[in-house]
C-alpha cells in the first residue's frame, strides 16, 4: 500500500473534512495551496495542474468506452474502442479510506446527487453545528439534522463510491470517491453510459 507522507497534508493544507463533499470551502479559498506543474507547491487559481493536464479528444472517435482509473498516478484514462481520447486528473480515496481497486460498471447516473453520508450537521434554523461530517463517523448533535453534500455529475462504480465534480489538491483525499475537475465530470456524465466498463488499478 502507498503511503503518503503526513507532511504532504500539512503542506497542502488537507485536514480531515468529509472529502467527497464538493462545496469544501478550499474550492474558493485564496490561501489554498495546489500541487503545481514542476511539483511546488502554488496558491495560483485553482486546479490550474489539474486543469493542464485533463483533456478531451472524443468527439470524433466512435466505439464503446470504457475507463481506467489509476491510483498511483491519480489520473483517470478514458477509451473509446481502447483507444485512448481522454485524460484527467483524480483525486481518489485517502489513506484508510482507499478506492477500492477492482473491475467494475457505472451502476447508474445522477446529474444532481446528494450524499446520504457526507455533509453537514444543521440546527433548526438551517445554520451549520458541524460542517463536513461523515454521518457514520460524527453522532448527530440533539435537535439537529443532516444536509447532504451535493455531488454534481456522479456516476457510481460501486454502492456509496462514484465520479463526480470535486476538490484536487494534487494527492488522494476523498472518502473513496474519484473526484474530478468540474469540466471533465461534465463530459465523462454526458458521454458515458450507464454499464461501461471502469477498471480501478495501483
Amino acid at each position: 500500500m502507498r503511503v503518503i507522507p503526513k507532511s504532504i497534508f500539512i503542506l497542502l493544507g488537507v485536514f480531515l473534512f468529509c472529502s467527497c463533499a464538493s462545496y469544501d470551502h478550499r474550492l474558493n479559498d485564496p490561501s489554498t495551496r495546489y500541487l503545481g506543474l514542476s511539483g511546488a507547491l502554488s496558491s495560483e487559481e485553482r486546479a490550474t495542474f489539474a486543469d493542464r493536464i485533463s483533456y478531451w479528444d472524443g468527439e470524433a472517435i466512435s466505439g464503446a468506452p470504457s475507463i481506467t482509473i489509476d491510483l498511483s498516478e491519480q489520473r483517470l484514462y478514458y477509451y473509446k474502442n481502447e483507444k485512448l481520447v481522454a485524460v484527467s486528473a483524480v483525486s481518489t480515496g485517502a489513506e484508510g479510506r482507499e478506492t477500492r481497486t477492482g473491475h467494475y460498471k457505472i451502476m447508474n447516473k445522477d446529474l444532481h446527487h446528494v450524499s446520504s453520508e457526507c455533509g453537514d450537521y444543521l440546527n433548526r434554523q438551517g445554520q451549520i453545528i458541524l460542517k463536513n461530517v461523515v454521518v457514520r463517523e460524527v453522532r448527530m448533535p440533539v435537535g439537529a439534522h443532516f444536509a447532504g453534500a451535493p455531488m454534481p455529475y456522479y456516476m457510481m462504480i460501486y454502492p456509496g463510491v462514484g465520479m463526480h465534480t470535486g476538490f484536487l489538491p494534487g494527492v488522494p483525499d476523498s472518502h473513496g470517491c474519484i473526484r474530478l475537475p468540474d469540466r471533465m465530470a461534465k463530459i465523462f456524465f454526458e458521454v458515458t453510459p450507464v454499464g461501461t466498463p471502469v477498471t480501478v488499478k495501483r
